[in-house]
């Protein structure tokens, strides 16, 4: 046999197994199986289609078992009977404000405008606070002196301080006292949203001197406030430490019902007054708790009591308020 024909019976071979299999591929270099008609499966592929969607499956429910829940927001604590309240809670992280009731309601502010006064002279005063400004500083801010913030107030221009302060901070429902009492700094109006703004702005926007003065004060505020009133009330009594606290009453007389520490104070009562169209009532007593919550929330909680009432119960009552506003939220 010849050479070239050895080759050519050599070729027919190697092709022999490919036409009795009747592979029908045109790539000469597939080992792929014929192809199957769309729509057509053998069992093992229904097997593991099968497989494959009960796995699916599977996920998808435990992927529904494990996606936490949305935390509902907190329904409106109880307010006792008698008792006008505005309160408002914010994450301080967020500036969500987390829990609210009424928190535009204007009320006279009482003590509470005393970390205006702080805040406003710090702000117009850089470098060394001279002694004489500190005795008058710490003591207002911790014991709540009176005499202490007459004199800052007088310095500060009175009315002005509470202005520069809103336009500053952006305070909408804040106001100076009525024109004919232009010395009563208890008077300004306040609201919770706005005094919430003004803890936020001494966290996130003053400067680090005055955020570090004003709030490291309010973190050592004592018991017994300087004219003789337990001021341990709403937060202080109600939440754990720590805490940093700006309290604030009126309208209960001169004397407290227990004494921390011999004092003398003032009570004025003017009556309701309207400002702006958004009315202040400057008779009945008011009992605030304002502060900042460790290092998660603010919380403000204003408060009208009943005409009449006695220090004691208003503090009760504001405390058990505190304490279920933070329990709905904490």
């Amino acid at each position: 046999m010849t050479r070239s024909r050895t080759a050519a019976v050599l070729a027919a071979a190697a092709m022999l197994p490919a036409l009795l299999t009747g592979c029908s591929d045109t790539n000469p270099g597939s080992s792929r199986p014929p192809a199957r008609p769309e729509g057509t499966s053998t069992g093992a592929d229904a097997t593991r289609e099968t497989t494959r969607e009960a796995a699916r499956e599977t996920s998808r429910k435990t992927a529904r078992r494990t996606v936490p829940a949305r935390r509902a927001a907190p329904a409106p604590v109880r307010v006792p009977a008698g008792v006008t309240a505005g309160y408002a809670v914010v994450d301080v992280t967020t500036g969500k404000t987390v829990a609210q009731r009424q928190a535009h309601h204007r009320f006279r502010s009482a003590s509470v405008v005393k970390i205006l006064i702080a805040t406003d002279y710090l702000e117009r005063h850089r470098g060394t606070i001279p002694a004489r400004d500190m005795a008058l500083l710490t003591p207002m801010l911790r014991g709540s002196d009176d005499d202490a913030a007459t004199a800052l107030w007088r310095r500060g221009g009175q009315g002005e301080i509470v202005r520069r302060m809103a336009r500053r901070i952006g305070l909408t429902e804040t106001s100076p006292p009525p024109a004919a009492k232009p010395g009563f700094w208890g008077y300004t109006a306040i609201s919770a949203a706005d005094i919430a703004l003004v803890y936020r702005y001494l966290l996130r926007r003053a400067d680090p001197r005055v955020r570090d003065f004003v709030l490291g004060n309010l973190r050592k505020a004592s018991q017994c406030a300087r004219d003789g009133f337990d001021q341990f009330f709403g937060i202080p009594r109600a939440v754990p430490r720590p805490w940093a606290i700006k309290q604030g009453w009126s309208g209960y007389g001169a004397v407290p019902p227990v004494r921390c520490t011999h004092a003398k104070a003032t009570s004025f009562r003017i009556g309701a007054v309207t400002m702006g169209g958004n009315p202040v009532d400057f008779g009945r007593p008011v009992l605030h708790t304002t502060g900042v919550i460790g290092d998660r929330l603010i919380m403000v909680v204003l408060t009208l009591q009943p005409s009449g009432a006695s220090f004691t119960q208003s503090a009760e009552r504001v405390t058990k308020l505190a304490r279920d506003l933070y329990l709905s939220v904490a």
